[in-house]
């Protein structure tokens, strides 16, 4: 752990000093942006609509002007360019590969956000290593010209999903009225506190699938009250969306919700979800000189054990 630490300490002090060169260009790259937010999209459990509000968050973003990155993180199940019905000639294997950068395999969107595709199916990529997993998020800082990244995680508390959830300004959680994936959420969230107990990151909880506004906020009642009483952890509860018929019509014709029906209510949720977020902006945006910082630290803690 302490040469994988030192490893990414001696990026950003090359990074600080400006001297860092593209090992497939030879050129100096673009100024890290200390601007882009980080916001990572997690559950418990798998189909409660993860993928569904990443790609709808973005969309919902680039309407407030937003520049805006979807980056399938799902290493063992991709389905980001599935729900746009597109098929990307190069994906995350070939980054985490070595054979591409992530710039090289970013693809622009017939709808206004771009998006690194998962690579679904790779086994060896879904158990990466630990030092693999550092390489491959040392390569998000050639993304940091965007506005907004947002990582749409594999479901559950693989090691993966929480260094994506340790590298974000704020860590959507989702999940629906159902018994299961409620205490599959707070599973997540517990895994959370013990893990990383010391990370200023701000922690929210989305609803999904709801009957309507009480049904959704006593579900987010429940769960903020229990992970504040007995793990001391403020979580915020960010928004519901409504279980809308136009939501499962949309995923058949492989486009997003936003895009089929703009109006509906599905849509109409996310985009105040979005705009509630867009308000209340990081006190200081991470970006990625604070991400790595931050995997420095866990880094750090593991050593100390």
């Amino acid at each position: 752990m302490e040469d994988q630490a030192e490893k990414l300490r001696e990026i950003m002090k090359r990074k600080k000093d400006g001297a860092v060169k593209s090992a497939h260009t030879g050129k100096s790259p673009v100024k890290p942006s200390e601007k882009a937010r980080i916001i990572t999209v997690t559950s418990g459990k798998g189909g409660v609509g993860k993928t569904n509000l990443s790609v709808n968050m973005a969309l919902a973003f680039a309407r407030l002007g937003k520049k805006v990155v979807v980056m399938d993180a799902d290493l063992g199940l991709a389905n980001v360019n599935v729900m746009l019905n597109m098929i990307p000639k190069y994906n995350l294997y070939h980054v985490i590969k070595k054979q591409k950068t992530i710039r090289e395999i970013l693809v622009e969107t017939e709808y206004g956000i771009s998006i690194v595709a998962g690579a679904s199916g790779f086994s060896q990529i879904a158990n990466m290593g630990e030092e693999d997993r550092r390489d491959f998020i040392s390569e998000l800082d050639s993304l940091s010209n965007a506005d907004i990244i947002i990582i749409d995680t594999s479901a559950g508390v693989s090691s993966n999903v929480l260094d994506f959830i340790a590298a974000a300004d704020d860590a959507v959680i989702i999940t629906t009225p159902e018994p299961t994936a409620i205490t599959d959420a707070y599973g997540i969230i517990k895994i959370i506190a013990t893990e990383y107990d010391s990370l200023n990151m701000g922690l929210k909880l989305v609803v999904n699938r709801a009957k309507g506004a009480a049904q959704a906020k006593s579900v987010a009642d429940r769960m903020i009250n229990i992970a504040g009483q007995f793990l001391n952890l403020k979580v915020d509860y960010l928004g519901f969306i409504y279980d809308d018929s136009t939501v499962q019509h949309a995923v058949l014709r492989q486009k997003p919700f936003m895009v089929v029906d703009p109006k509906c209510k599905a849509s109409n949720c996310v985009q105040h979800i979005v705009e509630r977020m867009d308000r209340n902006k990081p006190i200081e945006s991470a970006g990625f000189g604070a991400m790595f910082k931050r995997l420095f630290k866990s880094n750090a803690n593991e050593n100390a054990v």
